[in-house]
């Protein structure tokens, strides 16, 4: 079943310099106007974003104030249930007392979207019960019986379809969740494993094909793809990570998607500065077809 007709589609996160969901600080209501109505412009009719906060709020009321033509995909993002000593990345061990505040937390977090999807029930197109939260390298990890009672507490409160955001080869593990969910939502990044970039395309139609397969009765979809323009180096290859090569493959990536009516929302929309290290050049700063400034990089027209 296909829940809505293939069309350009981003994900959205609108904190700008010196803004950050880590601290708290989102953007105004005129600085997201600003940002949605050049999505609009550009053509988008789908966006994505990742928490039911004050940011999602905003947009949300932005979206119904102004009449725009855009509707949302709006999930949790939740934090660590138990602790991951694989995450590279994060050395702390939290306590029990932490972890079940986390929980707490994540409880709260659902309420919230489901009270936001049924107060803006036409502006958002589906919900999420999480995002890249079973990784065997990840931070912030719950089980999936977690997410199988996200999913089914989601169904209950509100009417849009379900879904949950995770990379491609964890799905095949995630029977049960696939079994209480409508739609399953993948991310595939050519140049996070390093594919270069006249391969990348051919590393998607292989995610989608080997997910399709193991699970025929469910749409699946592409919620994150993307080319940064930018790298230092740690995690992917400065060479292949420019504006150039961001052009040439979401222009190959949407041709195919387009043709094989595949529903592909592009990774994102703007740069992030606030993500990732100090490092300027880092690559989780650089994913957005769009600079910080709001200025547009070559590939805006392409997504």
């Amino acid at each position: 079943m296909k829940y809505w007709p293939t069309e350009k589609a981003i994900c959205y996160s609108g904190y700008r310099q010196n803004q950050s969901p880590l601290t708290g600080v989102c953007p105004s209501y005129s600085e997201v106007e600003q940002d949605l109505k050049l999505l609009v412009a550009d053509g988008y009719k789908y966006i994505r974003m990742y928490e039911p906060n004050s940011h999602a709020r905003t947009a949300l009321r932005v979206i119904r104030d102004n009449r725009l033509p855009l509707r949302v995909m709006l999930g949790i993002d939740p934090k660590r249930e138990f602790n991951n000593i694989g995450c590279p990345w994060v050395t702390e061990t939290l306590n029990a007392s932490r972890l079940q505040k986390n929980a707490a937390y994540n409880d709260r977090m659902l309420k919230n979207l489901i009270t936001l999807a049924n107060e803006y029930e036409k502006e958002i197109m589906c919900v999420s019960v999480g995002n890249e939260n079973r990784p065997s390298w990840g931070s912030d990890l719950v089980t999936p019986d977690r997410l199988v009672e996200f999913a089914k507490k989601l169904k209950a409160g509100c009417t849009q379809p379900v879904t949950y955001n995770e990379g491609t080869h964890e799905w095949l593990s995630l029977e049960a969740l696939v079994d209480v969910i409508d739609i399953i939502s993948i991310h595939s990044y050519p140049l996070w494993n390093g594919v270069a970039v006249e391969k990348a395309l051919e590393m998607n139609q292989k995610d989608h094909k080997l997910i399709s397969e193991k699970y025929p009765d469910k749409e699946v979809i592409f919620t994150e793809c993307g080319w940064a323009t930018m790298s230092n180096n740690k995690g992917m290859s400065s060479a292949q990570a420019n504006e150039e090569y961001q052009v040439k493959y979401i222009e190959s990536l949407w041709k195919w998607a387009k043709s094989e009516d595949i529903q592909v929302f592009i990774f994102e929309a703007f740069d992030e500065p606030w993500k990732g290290s100090d490092d300027s050049s880092e690559p989780e700063k650089h994913w957005g077809i769009y600079n910080v400034d709001r200025t547009r990089k070559l590939a805006w027209g392409r997504a």
